[in-house]
């Protein structure tokens, strides 16, 4: 998958240490979609059984009768905690935010466009 560098420009934490993870298939449950004034557009809390609930990208979701749901790829909702000044990978852009990985360790995750800028080495 190809990446783009990012630079970190406003510090973010995650807020789910233990996020919902969906493989292709899992039925899940959707509840509210996000609204606020940070433009994630197209996000709804769902829940999976014998997981914690969490935000699902509409993307995936596809309907199988009324609330019920069903994951059309295998998804995460898992947030990188990241602070200002660090580079970053990105690779997948949904709504509002962008799949990372880091440049130095393995770990990857979900951050927000807000807090980041595409890096150009100078």
């Amino acid at each position: 998958m190809e990446t783009t560098p990012y630079v970190v420009v406003h510090d973010h934490t995650s807020e789910y240490p233990d996020p919902i993870c969906l493989k292709k298939g899992d039925l899940i449950t959707v509840g509210e979609k996000h609204e606020g004034p940070e433009g994630w557009d197209h996000w709804y809390f769902c829940e999976s059984p014998g997981q914690k609930a969490g935000w699902v990208p509409a993307q995936i979701i596809e309907n199988v009768k009324e609330k019920k749901t069903r994951a059309l790829e295998k998804y995460t909702a898992r947030e990188l905690t990241v602070r200002r000044g660090d580079l970053i990978l990105g690779s997948k852009t949904l709504n509002g935010w962008i799949w990372c990985k880091r440049t130095d360790d393995p770990e990857s995750g979900w951050v927000p466009l807000s807090c980041v800028r595409e890096y150009h080495d100078k």
